[in-house]
């Protein structure tokens, strides 16, 4: 494969971005002192956002394509990717046959060719687990027969300075002779409080969208209290349950509340299959639990629209472990992703509506000057789609200080 000259001379060590979305990534590099030399993704919307804020010289290819991008590769002293991670996510379908997998070994086959002195590639987690496990085994495999030694970290953006709890696994590969006993250094805890302060009305990709007055979403979220969330799965102080809406859900008695009560305790605990995490259950399952008969609340629940029959067994009808998400100030973010602009899932600490895109970006840990473009929707899923740049960083400065020695 030919690469192409740098477009200028320069002292700063550089870098490829596969996969490289908008950017976050990249610009923890760049903070450490790094100059990218190239980007790559095939989504135009990614492009123009990278380009417009790191003023890089980035490209829309299509990866599985060599001869898109195959004179596009200049020099680099290292070369990162972020390849998609949908297919070994656990909050999807964890589809071993996700033709999205294969592009995990392509980013280390596709860094080989340019023969750089480093290479780092980011996944989630679940890509080292179960049956998913092959594909980074294959990606490892491949460098080391290269003469890379590599090395995995699991990297807690918590303890990284990022206000979020989200847990990503990086392959870091050098054949520069280096020290292998890496670890990442941790920074103070940072809430979701500390993220928002300050954010005002002229800040950039910030145009709350409160509720509508009255609506099903708004009454919803006015009995979601922080750290709270819809939820009739579990029982917790976390968990609102709808019945406890009644003005969205409907009314219920007493009795037909302990009747739902009983029936989130016992689908857990009288499993029938080997696998999900709960079971619907029978009437007298339900009945020899509250010590009497549940037939007639249970027909009535149904009528109602809380309880469904499948077959002679009964099942809640809400199932989900969680929607209208409150965030707690006081403590970091869940993971943010591509729905944090959604307030069925996600809702801010104080107010009735999701977040804002430059709310998702201050989780995320994007400075105020790096400004999203594209429509809403293209937004939050650049945002959310992006590593954390704190996290990025952390992992620049671990190659310049011990892995790249100049």
């Amino acid at each position: 494969m030919r690469r192409t000259p740098s477009h200028a001379a320069t002292d700063k060590q550089t870098f490829l971005s596969l996969f490289s979305g908008c950017g976050g990534f990249d610009l923890g590099f760049v903070q450490a002192g790094f100059q990218c030399l190239g980007a790559f993704d095939v989504e135009s919307i990614a492009i123009d956002n990278h380009r417009a804020n790191l003023r890089s010289p980035a490209h829309r290819v299509d990866l599985t394509d060599p001869t898109q991008f195959e004179t596009r590769l200049p020099r680099a002293d290292i070369v990162i990717a972020g390849p998609p991670c949908q297919g070994f996510s656990r909050a999807g379908k964890r589809d071993p046959n996700d033709p999205r997998n294969s592009l995990l070994p392509l980013a280390a086959e596709i860094a080989l060719t340019a023969n750089p002195r480093a290479i780092a590639i980011e996944n989630v987690v679940g890509v080292i687990s179960g049956k998913h496990s092959k594909h980074w085994e294959r990606m490892e495999s491949l460098l080391r027969l290269r003469g890379y030694k590599t090395t995995k970290l699991i990297c807690n953006a918590e303890q990284l300075g990022v206000p979020q709890i989200r847990t990503r696994v990086v392959l870091l590969a050098w054949n520069t002779g280096s020290e292998n006993s890496l670890a990442l250094p941790t920074a103070p805890r940072v809430t979701v409080g500390d993220a928002l302060s300050g954010i005002c009305d002229s800040t950039p990709n910030q145009e709350p969208q409160p509720l509508p007055e009255n609506s099903a979403a708004a009454k919803i979220a006015a009995r979601i209290g922080p750290g709270q969330k819809l939820c009739n799965v579990r029982r917790s102080d976390a968990a609102v349950p709808t019945w406890a809406i009644p003005e969205v859900f409907g009314r219920t008695t007493a009795e037909e509340r302990s009747v739902l009560e009983a029936m989130v305790i016992l689908r857990r605990r009288n499993r029938r299959r080997d696998f999900g995490d709960a079971d619907p259950v029978s009437a007298r399952t339900v009945s020899n639990f509250l010590g009497r008969s549940a037939s007639v609340l249970l027909a009535s629940l149904v009528l109602k629209d809380y309880v469904r029959k499948i077959g002679l067994l009964y099942d809640l009808t809400h199932t989900f472990n969680g929607k209208y998400r409150r965030l707690d100030k006081s403590s970091p973010s869940l993971t943010v992703d591509t729905r944090f602009g959604e307030p069925r899932y996600f809702l801010h600490p104080e107010m009735d509506r999701g977040f804002t895109v430059r709310e998702a970006a201050r989780l995320q840990g994007f400075p105020d000057t790096f400004r999203f473009a594209g429509t809403p929707r293209e937004q939050y899923r650049l945002v959310g789609n992006a590593v954390p740049p704190p996290m990025a960083l952390a992992i620049a400065k671990l190659f310049r200080d011990r892995l790249l020695p100049s």
